[in-house]
Parts: structure tokens; C-alpha cells; sequence
């Protein structure tokens, strides 16, 4: 075989030669971006699991990287020459050919020989050199030997060359042989000079295209609707943010990237919990069945008042054993459903199994009542009763109407009793046997009558009294007494002493529900049921062991809605996952309102110094729907965020569970409905940034490119969008600014121009369409230029609040943090959190690293990685300096008495943390200073004495307040009350000295 034909016989044989020297990175680069040409053959390798050298051959001859020999055969027992494994090299790795060369001395070698640009090309790279290269000997013809393959194999492999290996190979390559033979590459104890044999020269061929073939997705595992993990082949594992949440038990496809390369993979989100609510169903006008698609909280699903349908009251809520399907019963008095009309159910709270999901929506649905109804069972009570129970809630009129009640052809002679809302009793002598019941008339609550029908049931003798099957209990004060039979009454029932007795005692068929007059104690208790009796006139005293369940769940803020009402006045609608205590909820002082920095608001006039709303709180709901309305007053910036600290509401519990103080983000742009936060162009791209999330189907889909126009400020000159929208983040769009044309075809010049950005009629993800603040449909947006890396925003809103806080503000969302890049004046926090709109990072430390009480404040950003922004921009690591919001505080003070020619003067001396500033000028008169402090004698509030004047003590971190004494003044106690800086007094930054109360005894 000559070498021209044979090179025409082997393909491109991918081999990723490290490569050395000078080259090494092109060839990296070069040989990355020839596997992903070949990506598209991913799945034949690594689906086909090759083992044996034919299937490796096969694998690379079915990706196009090594062809058979005309006999369609491998032949892999033939031999490779070095001529040829230089072409391959070259080819596999995009090397330039060097042509007109020939720097060997090989017996017919020139530059016209067919190998020669390969040669030449491979031994200026550094990757193959001569065979003699004393004489200048390449032996192009010559075959490549085993060792010089486990070099190939050890260098693009990057495998562990030892030093002290001790093999029969040559001494230059015993290294690379130990290498490759422990990667199980090459067979230990065969000739390492001898000739490689094509079947050799595939088995590396095949592991170095392995390893450099673009990863496939081996496997992947849902960790949340949010969150997937994908095994690639190499054994790295990809973990996935998702945008949007996966639908459950639904093939979606999810996109992400894995080095340099995008993968499109269908993943199930497979699970039983609920994540939906699949219907809602009123087939009679009295129960409303909720279907889930899953399994949901008991706790939560049975609470009553996670429900809510206008004009009706709902009694009770019951979870089916399986755990989907929740079963509203209204109240007998409180209204039933209207057939046929449209009704809408709210369902506010209700938890999936697992906590994953919480259901708030609003479902519409038509009751539809169209059957009447029918007799489910009747049951023998003994000999002097019997019970009926209807398929649905049936009127009590008809119920207990004797006369639609015939027992073996007679009429009842006994009373009825009914058991809303679908069960009554028929009190009558019976003799134990069959008997039969026809019953007719009887009427559900759409009016719609029985079918006149007979039963048959069993009577037996029944001398046992009813026992008890189980206690369940509410709290503390509420008990579900359930015994193994219909009962008929109670006598009384009380827990542990008769001190602690029944408030109220309701019989329902076999279940007794107690409401107590004082709380059961916290561990095992004895509930006593006196003279509980049957419908048989059995009658016994029972008793059962309790341990009551403790609701020891913290009420929390579930959902805030901000909206104006009729008088301009901002509410703030505060939904809580379970009743509050309604004297908790009407204090004021348990909401402090606050700005983005977290410093107090309190120049509105709705709003007091410490922060809290002067106007009532609205409590109207909090019966039904757990929701307390805050009226911050009309005077909030517009368009402007603000933070709402709800604290010290506290549940209804027998021992109330307090919530922990939670801070609520509010944005007064929300009651106006605009939501337009950003625009801004980075190179092609031009992100549009929203501040809630983007629909992606229906009407307002984010995706369509047709809601989207250009405009040229200066010249109003007007460019359609026609390219593709890309969902960047949930609440972020990517355009592309060459996709934007005028009516000739010109495309707009985003990066020198004037523009701004209109988008029309898009929506939220709950499918509203997002308003601007004159509430139509239409927003805008100035264009910004965005080239930097994501920045500090150093000034009002970056700052030191406290020494055991500092806030930091970012020109953009922050995706992701690493507290320890962060230090302030040598301290690294020991905690740090993000906002909800994550733009402000807040630092925390503890009293063993808190901060200096003086500025200035040094912030050091350590790595690149101490904040990356959603568009993977990272901060700039360099030094701040922080703005001072740090209060002064008094840390000490001293008195003295002195006497004048005139008069005597007591000089009380302050001292402060810093150097202050008293400003007597302009609106703060000596006056208004001295009005800041007030000194009392023997807490005395009528014993005030006069403040004369107010000035610096010996130096400026001193105040010293002059007090007139009258002459025959005697004091056991002095208090000097202070009442804040009130911008007069303060320190270089202009923060105000804090308040403060400084008692003298008389020593």
C-alpha cells in the first residue's frame, strides 16, 4: 500500500495533541472547537458504549472521523506510518499545512512529497519530531510504534507522567508508557518499541475523541420546580436555575449551557404533591368539592378560613384520606349557592405535602345542582332508632317531616332528629330483624324532590354503651371526641378536675365537639365524658388520654398588595397564613415604615417620628381572610420603594405565637401598576429589565416581537423590532439592536444615538396587563449605555448604618454573593442578606467584630466574585469609602455647679461618641437647640428647670447645657431628658446625636 493511497484510506482520526511549547493553547482551543463540530455524533459514541477496538473503529467511522478500507473492512491489524499520523494530526487539530518547505533530509523527501506540508507543519508545532535528528531524519514511511502512541495519549489526555517509571520502553518514553498503561489505555509487558497496529492506534484514537467530545446529559434529577440537576458523561454535575417553574408530571424542555456548548433537554417534573388546583366543583348548593392535582397540608387545607365565597359562610373544610380533594360545607344558616350563576372561590394559604407550593387564586366555578337526591344508607341504631343518610345536604324542613318516612308500611310514630346537613334519625320501637323504610319528599337545597324509595336494613339488639375511638384536639381549648356509634346526648364533659368544664358540647352523629372554659394543660390530660348515651338508651361514663397538638406555628406575612384608594390614601393589604389577634393588629406600633436604607420615614404626616401610621388600621376581614389593610396615608413619593416592618402580631392561640418582625417591600409604582424598571445596551444586546415577572403565553406574551418599537428621541424617528425576544431572566427581556429597522430597511444606531424603548401591552406572570402610571398600556424607556461591570452605587444609599450594619447599594440586580469578598475597615462580615428587589446587600457583624462608632468607613472588595449581577457582570474589586450614617451616641456626662456674680448655673457636660455639630443658624435657633433638652428635678415633671444656654464643652465631642439654678434650689435627683438631634445637633455627616435620659443623684 503506498503512502498516498493509504492516507486517502484514513480519515480525520481526532486526536487532541496537547501540543508543547508555544503552541499549546491554539491547540487546545482549536481541538475544543473541533469537538463540537462533531457534537452531533455525541449520542452514537457514548450511546454505543463501545468496548471492543471494531466498536471503537465503528463509533468513529459513524462520526465521520476515520473511513474503512475499500473492502468496507477495518483491517486493524494493519500498521499506521508516521507520514500518516502527521496528516491526521494536522487535520484533526486544524493546523496550517506549511507548504514549500522540506527541512528533513529523508531520501526522496522534498516539498512536493504529499506529506511534506504535514510534516513540516506537525514539527513546527512541536508535536511529532524527527527520528534521527543528528542526520535530520523524519522516516515518513516508517511505522509509528507503541511508545510514541502513549505519548500522544499521556499529553492529550493530560494524564500523570511519573518520573521514576521503570518499564522496557525507551528512556525518553517510559513515562509517558507508565501512563498510559495505568489508564488502562496500552497493555502492561508488551513491546512499547514495536509497531502499533491500527487496532492499537484506534484504541487511542477513540479515548482522546472521548474525552474531547462534548459532554452529553447522562442523567438529570428535579430538586424543586425551580431547580434541575444534570449528570453530564464526564461525571460533572450541571445545576440549573430555571426562569420559569416546571408544570408538574409535564415534559418541558429545558435549555442550559455546559462548556461553551447549549443544551436542549426534555425533562418531567414527576411528583404527587399538589401544584395545582385542578377544579372546583358545587354539585349540590351547599358543599364546594376542590380538587388538587396532588397531595396538599392537612393543617392548611382543613382551615376554613383559607377559603372565601362571596355571600355564603363556610362551616367546616375536610380533606379527603387521600389528601386532593378538599370538601367546603356552608353554614345551614349562612346562605347556599345560586344554581347555575357563576361563583368564584378564593383559596389563600393552602399548603402543598411537601410546603413547596402555596395556593393563593381565585377559581371560578357554576354550581350545578340538577340531581336530586337519594338515600346513601340507613342504619339500625338498636331497637328504638334508626339513621338515615342522604347522598347530599338536604333541607331540614322536609327532613323531619314524619309523614315522608313509612316503616313497613306504617308511619313513624316517633320524633326525628336531624344532624346537618345530610343525616337524620328516626326515633321508633323496633323489633330486631328487617325491616323496610320508604321515604319521599324529602328535598335537597335546589328545591329538587326524592324519588319516592325503600330500603331495607338490619335491627339488633344493642346493649352496649358507646365507646370512645379517638381524641383530637385544637389547641388547647377544643376537643373532637369520636366513639364507635351514633350518639344520641352528653351529660357534661371536662378535662383532668371539674374546674376545667365544657363551654359548649355539640353532638353530631358520632363525633362530639367541645369547646372548654379553661386551656388543658400542656402534657397528657383525662378527658371525662359523663352519661354519654345511645340511641338505645345505653348509658355509661367514659374516659380517654389526651396530649394536646400546640399550635406552635409563628404567623407570617404571606402576601402584601400596595393599590390607592378613592382618597388617594396608599393601602397596604397584608395577607397573613392564619388569624391574628385582632388588639395585636390594630397597634400601630407593630408597623414601622422605613426607606429603601432602612432608615425611618417620619416627615409625613401620616406617619410619626418613630416611624409608625398615625391612621387606623382596617380589620374588616380579618375574621374571614387573615388580611389586615395599613393606610400609609397620600403623601408617599410616587414611584418610589419603601419597606413596611411588620412586628409583634401575634396568632390566636390559646398561648399566642408571635411572628418574628418581617419586613415587607412596598413600591408605590405597584399602585399605579407601572413596572418598567430599566433599558440598557450592552454591545448588540439590549436588556429590558421589568420589576415583576413576564408572561410568556396568551395576550401579553413578553415574547412578541410586535410589542416592541425604537424610537430616536431627538428626531422621533421610528424602528420595528423584527427579531426574535429572548426571556433573559424572569422579569428581563434580550433584543437585538441590529433587528430594529426604519420603514427603508436602515437599521437604528443604538450605540451613538439618542433612543428610547416603547413596549406595549405586555403582561405579569398572572396574566395582567402591566400599566403605566396614567394607567394605560404603554411604557417607556430611555436607553442607557451599560459597558461596565456591575458597580457600587457609592453615596446616600451605600452606607455604614449602624456599627453592626452596612447597607450596599448596586446600579443593578445582584444573582448571587460571597460575604467573605467583602470588608469594612478590616472586618468581614459574620452575615449578610439581599434584598427582596436584590439591589441592596446588607452586611451584619456581631459584638465581637462590630465597626468603629467614627468615620470614615473603608469598604474593600476582595475578588471580582463578591457580587454578580443576573447578566453575569461581576463587581469591580477596589476600595470605598462608605457614607456615614452611624448616630452619635452619649457615652458619658458629668455635672458641676457654678455661681455667678448674678446667678448660679448648674453645667451639665454630654459626652459623645464623635465630634459634633451644634448649628444655631438660620431655622435652628439658640432657642430650638436649647428646646432639645429638658432637665427635671426629683422626676418632678412641675419642677422643670430652664435651660439658658447650649454650646461645645472643652472639645467639639462634648455638649455642655447650662441650667439657671434659683437660690435656694435642693435637689436629691436630676434627670436631663434629650430628645434628638432634630438636624441641630449632629455629627460631621449630619446624622443626628440619638436621644437619650441622664439621671444625677445627689452623692
Amino acid at each position: 500500500m503506498s503512502n498516498t493511497s493509504s492516507s486517502k484510506e484514513i480519515s480525520h482520526l481526532l486526536v487532541n495533541q496537547g501540543g508543547e511549547k508555544k503552541v499549546m493553547k491554539k491547540i487546545l482551543s482549536v481541538a475544543l472547537s473541533t469537538a463540537m463540530a462533531f457534537s452531533m455524533f455525541a449520542s452514537v459514541a457514548f450511546g454505543a458504549d463501545a468496548s471492543t477496538p471494531e466498536q471503537k473503529f465503528n463509533t468513529l467511522k459513524q462520526a465521520g472521523i476515520v473511513n474503512g478500507f475499500p473492502d468496507g473492512l477495518s483491517h486493524l491489524d494493519r500498521t499506521l506510518t508516521r507520514a500518516e499520523l502527521a496528516k491526521i494530526v494536522v487535520n484533526a487539530i486544524d493546523l496550517e499545512p506549511v507548504t514549500g518547505v522540506a527541512t528533513y533530509k529523508d531520501k526522496n523527501y522534498t516539498a512536493s512529497h504529499w506529506a511534506a506540508p504535514y510534516i513540516e507543519a506537525v514539527t513546527a508545532a512541536g508535536i511529532m519530531e524527527g527520528k534521527d535528528t543528528v542526520k535530520g531524519l523524519f522516516d515518513p514511511s516508517g511505522n509509528v510504534t507503541v511508545q510514541e502512541l502513549a505519548k500522544i495519549l499521556s499529553i492529550a489526555l493530560k494524564l500523570e507522567v511519573p518520573n521514576d517509571a521503570n518499564n522496557t520502553a525507551s528512556e525518553w518514553a517510559k513515562g509517558y508508557v507508565e501512563a498510559a498503561v495505568k489508564a488502562g489505555y496500552i497493555d502492561a509487558g508488551i513491546n512499547y518499541q514495536a509497531n502499533a497496529s491500527r487496532s492499537q492506534a484506534i484504541v487511542a484514537a477513540y479515548a482522546i475523541y472521548e474525552a474531547n467530545q462534548v459532554p452529553a446529559v447522562k442523567s438529570y434529577k428535579v430538586v424543586d420546580p425551580k431547580n434541575v440537576e444534570f449528570t453530564m458523561s464526564d461525571g460533572e454535575v450541571v445545576k440549573v436555575e430555571l426562569e420559569t417553574a416546571l408544570e408538574a408530571n409535564k415534559e418541558t424542555e429545558v435549555k442550559f449551557t455546559y462548556k461553551d456548548r447549549e443544551y436542549n433537554e426534555k425533562v418531567v417534573y414527576k411528583t404527587t404533591v399538589a401544584q395545582k388546583v385542578e377544579s372546583v366543583k358545587a354539585d349540590n348548593l351547599k358543599q364546594v368539592v376542590v380538587k388538587f392535582d396532588g397531595t396538599v397540608d392537612k393543617v392548611s387545607a382543613e382551615s376554613k378560613s383559607n377559603y372565601k365565597i362571596d355571600d355564603v359562610t363556610i362551616d367546616s373544610a375536610k380533606l379527603s384520606e387521600d389528601k386532593t380533594t378538599v370538601t367546603l360545607l356552608l353554614t345551614e344558616t349562612g346562605g347556599e349557592l345560586d344554581n347555575k350563576q357563576e361563583t368564584e372561590l378564593e383559596i389563600n394559604n393552602v399548603k402543598n405535602e411537601d410546603g413547596t407550593v402555596t395556593f393563593d387564586t381565585k377559581v371560578k366555578f357554576t354550581p350545578a345542582d340538577v340531581t336530586a337526591p337519594t338515600v346513601k344508607e340507613v342504619v339500625g341504631l338498636g331497637t328504638k332508632a334508626f339513621k338515615v343518610k342522604f347522598s347530599e345536604p338536604v333541607s331540614q324542613d322536609q327532613a323531619t317531616i314524619s309523614s315522608n318516612y313509612e316503616i313497613d308500611g306504617g308511619t313513624v310514630g316517633g320524633s326525628i332528629d336531624y344532624i346537618y346537613p345530610d343525616t337524620v334519625i328516626m326515633n321508633a320501637n323496633l323489633s330486631v330483624g328487617t325491616h323496610k323504610v320508604a321515604i319521599s319528599n324529602v328535598t335537597d337545597y335546589s328545591d329538587l324532590k326524592i324519588a319516592p324509595v325503600e330500603h331495607s336494613f338490619e335491627v339488633v339488639e344493642d346493649t352496649q354503651a358507646p365507646t370512645i375511638v379517638s381524641v383530637e384536639t385544637n389547641d388547647l381549648k377544643e376537643l373532637t371526641i369520636k366513639f364507635n356509634e351514633t350518639v344520641k346526648s352528653v351529660d357534661s364533659v371536662y378535662v383532668n378536675t371539674s374546674s376545667i368544664d365544657a363551654k359548649t358540647i355539640e353532638v353530631k352523629d358520632d363525633e362530639v365537639k367541645v369547646t372548654l372554659d379553661d386551656p388543658m394543660n400542656y402534657g397528657e390530660n383525662t378527658v371525662y365524658v359523663k352519661g354519654v348515651r345511645d340511641y338505645s338508651d345505653n348509658k355509661a361514663d367514659r374516659d380517654a388520654k389526651v396530649t394536646p397538638t400546640l399550635d406552635t406555628i409563628r404567623p407570617t406575612v404571606t402576601k402584601s398588595e400596595i393599590e390607592k384608594d378613592s382618597n388617594g390614601d396608599y393601602l397596604v393589604t397584608l395577607t397573613f397564613s392564619e388569624e391574628v389577634n385582632k388588639d395585636d393588629a390594630e397597634d400601630l406600633d407593630n408597623y414601622i415604615l422605613k426607606d429603601t436604607n432602612g432608615k425611618i420615614v417620619d416627615d409625613i404626616d401620616t406617619i410619626d417620628d418613630d416611624g409608625h401610621p398615625t391612621l387606623p388600621v382596617d380589620i374588616a376581614d380579618l375574621e374571614e381572610d387573615n388580611k389586615v389593610v395599613v393606610n400609609l396615608g397620600p403623601d408617599l413619593d410616587k414611584d418610589t420603594k419603601y419597606q413596611l416592618e411588620v412586628r409583634g402580631i401575634g396568632d390566636r392561640a390559646y398561648v399566642k405565637n408571635t411572628m418574628l418582625p418581617q419586613t415587607i417591600e412596598i413600591n408605590t409604582a405597584k399602585a399605579s401598576d407601572s413596572a418598567f424598571d430599566q433599558a440598557w445596551l450592552d454591545g448588540n444586546n439590549l436588556y429590558l429589565q421589568f420589576s415583576t415577572d413576564l408572561a410568556t403565553s396568551g395576550n401579553g406574551d413578553a415574547r412578541d416581537k410586535n410589542k416592541y418599537t425604537l424610537y430616536e428621541k431627538d428626531t422621533k424617528k421610528r424602528y420595528v423590532y423584527n427579531g426574535t425576544v429572548n426571556i433573559y431572566n424572569s422579569d428581563s427581556v434580550r433584543l437585538y439592536a441590529d433587528k430594529f429597522k426604519d420603514f427603508k430597511g436602515n437599521t437604528s444606531d443604538l450605540d451613538k444615538g439618542n433612543y428610547e424603548i416603547e413596549v406595549a401591552y405586555i403582561a405579569d406572570k398572572d396574566g395582567d396587563y402591566i400599566k403605566n402610571s396614567n394607567g394605560g398600556y404603554v411604557l417607556t424607556q430611555a436607553i442607557e449605555k451599560n459597558d461596565e461591570l456591575l458597580k457600587i452605587e457609592v453615596g446616600g444609599d451605600t452606607k455604614v448604618v449602624s456599627t453592626k450594619e452596612v447597607q450596599i447599594k448596586f446600579n443593578a440586580k445582584v444573582n448571587s454573593f460571597n460575604k467573605n469578598y467583602f470588608r469594612v475597615d478590616n472586618q468581614t462580615p459574620n452575615d449578610a442578606s439581599l434584598s427582596s428587589d436584590k439591589k441592596t446587600l446588607t452586611l451584619k457583624f456581631n459584638s465581637n467584630n462590630e465597626l468603629k462608632k467614627t468615620a470614615p468607613y473603608n469598604l474593600t472588595v476582595t475578588n471580582q466574585n463578591a457580587a454578580v449581577d443576573v447578566f453575569g457582570n461581576k463587581i469591580k474589586a477596589t476600595d470605598y469609602i462608605l457614607k456615614d450614617k452611624v448616630a452619635p451616641e452619649i457615652v458619658g456626662s458629668t455635672f458641676k455647679v457654678t455661681t455667678a456674680t448674678d446667678a448660679t448655673y448648674l453645667l451639665l457636660d454630654v459626652t459623645t461618641t464623635e465630634e459634633l455639630v451644634i448649628n444655631t443658624t438660620g431655622k435652628f435657633t439658640p432657642d430650638f437647640v436649647k428646646g432639645l433638652f429638658t432637665v427635671t428635678v426629683d422626676n418632678d415633671d412641675d419642677k422643670e428647670l430652664t435651660v439658658s444656654d447650649v454650646t461645645y464643652g472643652d472639645t467639639k465631642n462634648v455638649v455642655r447645657v447650662k441650667v439657671a439654678l434659683p437660690a435656694d434650689f435642693t435637689y436629691s435627683r436630676l434627670k436631663l431628658e434629650f430628645d434628638g438631634g432634630k438636624d441641630a445637633i449632629t455629627d460631621v455627616a449630619e446624622n443626628d446625636l440619638k436621644k437619650d435620659t441622664l439621671y444625677y443623684n445627689k452623692k
